[in-house]
């Protein structure tokens, strides 16, 4: 989810999380008789430590009920998480997300994976995964390593150097640049999405929507090359599907901007940490992966919708009704994880939700791992002092992803 919840949080509607069974003028549900913590997403306490606020309600119940941009029922334990990310009676689908105003030849292109289900969502992801393989993403590692370098070379020497913006946001882009074969031309147009979707919903995503479809299918109509050139190949993979791929992929290609900002300023946070990893760089792909679970961007899983009037470990769902997982709780609950509360870059991978779960796990996860572990190791040996100038200062109030707006650094 890290990469395809990105994109989704800019497509919801609002008002989706206020429906009642289609109707958005239905009654709000009355409480139920047991008591659910709320989670009010406006609050800038929520905002500003997130993990605190689900944490809280983790553990007063595995069910909660965000507030603030429509109720919606969010899942905080572990186990209860990945059992609702693979409950076919939460079901993904058009009605969560918001159809941008766009030409008329770009309609047939924005329904994603992400609104699939079932069979058609599996034909689709079986087509395209080889394509986004873990041995895939390291046959590509020397190519990113170039690029990393690249970027942190022309880092001006002396004085504080913003790293979100100077190094971080233009990575994730530069390396889908290269990978679908966009020509050098084309790049800084495509690096002003990048940086639109990382700012998140408005109207100029909603502006630049047309621009990335159209962008996406003079790619696919070209000769293409790497990525693009290897999904030409797939057997009944249309064009209609490859020009949403790729463009989905643009945007959902975005997460690593953000986690390696959060990972810098948490290791930052962390010396000790920070020396192991300098210590001993063989560290970094399990450290990858604590980084994830303690500070991914993604708080919210995409959100689903009941098919159907359910009872949730206690509390009544009715159908129609949106129901989210709380990454930011699951990954630190301690019913899955030793002592969550604490970063080890020693901790055995695995178990984290940061990707998502079940049939809709991230696509590009393996790209987004080998990205994040190549750019903290470029940049440890780039900045031996390393330190940032605010510490704290630069975090959005954004309650659906963990994200700085600046990451100042001396080093």
């Amino acid at each position: 989810m890290l990469a395809q919840d990105t994109v989704t949080m800019h497509m919801m509607r609002a008002s989706d999380l206020n429906m009642r069974n289609g109707d958005p003028m239905a009654p709000v549900q009355e409480v139920p008789e047991i008591e659910v913590p709320e989670i009010d997403l406006t609050d800038p306490a929520v905002q500003r430590d997130p993990f605190a606020a689900y944490g809280a309600a983790r553990e007063r119940g595995p069910v909660a009920r965000l507030t603030g941009f429509g109720p919606m029922w969010v899942v905080t334990r572990h186990e209860e998480a990945r059992a609702m990310l693979t409950d076919p009676r939460f079901a993904l689908g058009a009605a969560s997300y918001q159809r941008p105003e766009v030409p008329e030849h770009c309609v047939p292109y924005l329904r994603t994976m992400q609104e699939m289900e079932g069979e058609e969502h599996g034909r689709l992801r079986r087509l395209v995964s080889p394509a986004f393989s873990a041995r895939r993403a390291l046959e590509l590692r020397p190519r990113i390593e170039r690029i990393v370098e690249r970027l942190l070379a022309a880092l001006p020497a002396g004085g504080p150097v913003d790293l979100l913006r100077d190094f971080a946001q233009p990575l994730p882009m530069e390396v889908i640049c290269e990978l679908v074969g966009v020509p050098e031309a084309d790049r800084p147009r495509w690096h002003e999405y990048g940086r639109t979707v990382l700012a998140g919903a408005g109207p100029g995503f909603a502006a630049a929507v047309p621009g990335i479809i159209d962008g996406a299918r003079e790619i696919v109509a070209g000769p293409g090359r790497d990525l693009v050139a290897l999904l030409k190949t797939v057997a009944g993979l249309a064009e209609r599907e490859l020009v949403t791929l790729v463009w989905q992929l643009v945007l959902a290609g975005q997460t690593p901007a953000n986690l390696i900002a959060n990972a810098i300023e948490a290791l930052l946070a962390h010396p000790g940490e920070l020396a192991a990893l300098r210590a001993d760089p063989a560290l970094l792909a399990g450290a990858v992966d604590e980084l994830i679970r303690w500070c991914g961007p993604a708080l919210l899983t995409i959100p689903r919708q009941a098919t159907e009037d359910l009872e949730l470990h206690g509390v009544p769902i009715r159908a129609g009704e949106p129901v989210t997982a709380s990454i930011a709780a699951v990954n630190r609950d301690p019913r899955a994880f030793d002592d969550p509360e604490r970063l080890d870059v020693r901790r055995a991978p695995g178990g984290h939700l940061g990707f998502a779960y079940g049939p809709h796990f991230c696509l590009g996860a393996s790209l987004a791992r080998v990205q994040t572990e190549v750019a903290l190791g470029a940049v440890l040996r780039r900045f031996p002092s390393l330190a940032i100038t605010e510490p704290g200062a630069h975090r959005a109030p954004d309650p659906g992803t963990w994200r700085l707006t600046a990451l100042p650094v001396t080093g």
